[in-house]
């Protein structure tokens, strides 16, 4: 099919424009910026060759359209690129989200982990609804406290056991990690000072650390704080190492009193227990092989009678005042003497009160004897009227009650017979106080 021509524009001016020929190509899209078809007196403009798009005149100074663009041109170019977030010549970021913040602080210091979890926990869930930045520092945070609980967790269920001497330092144990009365124990340090997790329990025939000799159980709900458990531990201890080693004398020099407490991460586990232990007075040496313990259970009912007699005594003597001289604090060593000589009085009573062997009634006899006549001097050094007198009474009263007059009694019982060595400035003379170092 031909394709007629397009009209002449060299045609006469005065013909009217008849009507445009259909073309069979697709129609030219709409262009806004393309020139009318017609010009101001009507007449018709060229027309594109075939299949060629239609194009506006060259213009190099082509004002541009007035108006705002139209809102959406499919085919036409875009005059700009809109932003995304609103026009601004800088794009403000998202803010820091401080949950996250906080969680990776607290994640670092290991301070509170428990805290920094849960704080890391919700500012992921913060940040993920806010569109807030901080994912890296809550995930960072929680992975630190989870593994600062771990480590917590590890802590509190080693129950970290200490031991303690007279000096306070710091420890506990777990109660079931600990040795029962009579059982020996190696510290796994190979030292009875610091800190351990556990202890060794081992055979009392060969060496070892320590020697359990007595268990003390607390109550109460809260913790009452170091300083009271380690007094309580103190007290408790010495006072119960004659329950178990009833023979003082027996008792190597070299042997110390050690005690185990509760800490407040123990305790909060259920530990309540003290547990009081003899060790090396040299917390790296250790005991010879043998066990301490001389009670009921490894003596015969006279030696146990003559010890219990002495325990009485020996008691009194250790109550003391505090101070050296008596010019210091006569009414205080008065008081002292007064107890001694009740002490006296009784323990006198108990060795005449049993049966004695016939190889050993004698020796108990004339032991009581002592015992009566040093009580007189005791009970007069008790109602002194000044230092003076106090000390006149008090020499002739510890002359009586000195240890070696016992030795003959201990022997024919067959108990041990070398006096406990004590520092001569402490007993007897014109101390008149402190520790005596007396022990019958």
């Amino acid at each position: 099919m031909s394709i007629p021509p397009p009209p002449d524009p060299e045609g006469p001016q005065d013909q009217p424009p008849g009507p445009a020929p259909l073309p069979q190509a697709p129609a030219t899209p709409y262009n806004p910026y393309a020139p009318p078809p017609e010009d101001t007196h009507g007449t018709a403009q060229p027309q594109p060759p075939y299949g060629a798009q239609p194009q506006p005149p060259y213009n190099p100074y082509t004002p541009y359209p007035q108006g705002p663009p139209p809102p959406y041109a499919p085919y036409g170019p875009q005059p700009y690129q809109t932003w995304s977030q609103g026009y601004s010549p800088y794009n403000n970021p998202a803010p820091l989200n401080g949950m996250s913040i906080a969680a990776l602080v607290l994640g670092i210091l290991c301070c509170i982990p428990g805290v920094g979890l849960v704080l890391g926990l919700i500012g992921l869930n913060q940040t993920k609804k806010r569109g807030e930045r901080g994912r890296g520092m809550a995930v960072a945070g929680i992975v630190l406290s989870a593994f600062g609980l771990v480590l917590w967790a590890l802590g509190v269920a080693g129950a970290a056991t200490g031991f303690f001497d007279d000096v306070e330092v710091s420890g506990g144990n777990s109660a079931s990690a600990s040795p029962g009365k009579g059982q020996c124990f190696d510290a796994p340090s190979g030292s009875l000072e610091g800190m351990a997790y556990d202890f060794d329990v081992v055979s009392c025939a060969g060496e070892h650390d320590g020697e359990v000799f007595a268990v003390v159980r607390l109550s109460g709900d809260s913790y009452p704080g170091d300083k009271k458990v380690t007094a309580t531990a103190d007290d408790r201890c010495y006072a119960l190492q004659d329950s178990y080693a009833m023979d003082g004398w027996a008792v190597p020099d070299d042997v110390d009193i050690y005690y185990v407490t509760p800490t407040a991460e123990s305790w909060s586990l259920g530990d309540r227990e003290i547990t009081c232990a003899f060790g090396n007075k040299d917390e790296e040496a250790s005991l010879p092989g043998g066990s301490l313990r001389n009670d009921a259970t490894t003596l015969d009912a006279d030696q146990v009678a003559y010890l219990k007699a002495a325990h009485v005594l020996n008691a009194a003597l250790d109550s003391a005042p505090d101070a050296q001289y008596v010019e210091d604090d006569l009414p205080g060593h008065k008081a002292w003497a007064g107890r001694v000589s009740t002490a006296l009085t009784e323990q006198a009573d108990l060795l005449e009160g049993h049966q004695w062997p016939s190889a050993s009634a004698k020796p108990v006899a004339d032991l009581v004897k002592d015992l009566r006549a040093a009580q007189k001097q005791w009970a007069k050094a008790a109602g002194a009227s000044d230092a003076d007198e106090f000390y006149g009474y008090y020499d002739k009263g510890a002359e009586l009650i000195d240890p070696h007059l016992s030795v003959t009694a201990r022997k024919a019982l067959g108990l041990a017979t070398t006096p406990p060595p004590y520092d001569e400035s402490d007993s007897g003379g014109d101390s008149g106080g402190g520790d005596t170092g007396l022990e019958v």
